[in-house]
This record gives C-alpha cells, structure tokens and sequence, in this order.
C-alpha cells in the first residue's frame, strides 16, 4: 500500500498537466478573401465556421503545451486548404492532390506569465511534399493543416520557451 501511494504521488508530481496550462486566443480575417476555404456541398458560412472551430480548438490544445500563464495570440490572414473542389458525380468534392498542397498566413504573439513578450511574428507556412509524410494516427479534418500549425509550433515556439 506504502509503495502505491509513493507511485500515485510521483506520477502526479511528474505529470505535464499539473505543469503546463497555457492559452490561446485565435482570430481571423475575412474568410471571403481567404484563397481556399471552398466548401464542398454544404454552405458556406457553415463551413468556414467549421474551419474556425477546428482551427481555434487546436491552437488551444497546442497551448495548453505551453508553461502556466504564457498566452498565444494568432489572428489568421489566409488560408489555402490542401486539395481543390471540382465537380464529379453529380456533386462537388474536395480532391486531395499533391498540386494543392496546403499553405497558411498568420500573426502571432507570444507572452510569458508576465506578460513579457517572447516571440511575435508573421508564419507563412506551406508543406509542398504533404502528401508523401507519414499519416500520424487516424484521419481527422484538416489533418494536412493542423500538422503544419503543429510543425510550426514545436519548431517555432517550443525553441523561444526553451530559450527563455
């Protein structure tokens, strides 16, 4: 019994969720001007606001990554989802080919929990070899493009908060 609460006790001290809490609050530019964000068979303000949720719920889930009370800031300035709407079988789809390989424009802002700046800039991410990485587990929506903003995340940001 004694050595079970030692190991509940250390895997709790150990645990990232107890060390890492951080924020983030994502904006966006008008999805109108935004080069590719066509929806396929459904409507358009229902699927930007899809994009919109997607997007925001995995910045967050990147930031919570980050130490207690550092906060992320991202406004979107464009995005090119991976793929193209054609029509084909009496309906319009997304096709997903090497050629429309996905790219994204945004700002971001980041602060430590004194509200000190640590890094800001502008990210105009694009992966042209999307198509030929390892799948990380399941498919999901707009895997192609949270694997960019992941990417860029750990390369980016995670180097800043190791250096700071």
């Amino acid at each position: 019994m004694k050595l079970a609460k030692v190991l509940l006790l250390s895997v709790v001290t150990i645990s990232p969720f107890s060390v890492f809490a951080g924020e983030a609050s994502v904006t966006y530019g008008k999805f109108n001007d935004f080069t590719d964000v066509r929806a396929a068979n459904e409507t358009r303000g229902g699927y930007h606001k899809r994009i919109e949720k997607q997007f925001t719920k995995h910045f967050q889930e990147l930031a919570e990554k980050l130490p207690e009370g550092y906060k992320l800031g991202v406004t979107i300035n464009d995005i090119d989802l991976a793929g193209d709407v054609r029509f084909g079988g009496g309906r319009e789809m997304r096709i997903v080919k090497p050629i429309h390989f996905p790219k994204l424009k945004f700002s971001y802002a980041l602060t430590d929990a004194n509200g000190k700046l640590v890094d800001k800039g502008d990210a105009e991410l694009k992966d042209m070899s999307f198509m030929d990485k390892i799948r990380r587990g399941r498919d999901e929506e707009f895997m192609h493009e949270k694997r960019l903003i992941t990417d860029w995340f750990e390369d980016q940001l995670v180097s800043k908060i190791d250096a700071n």
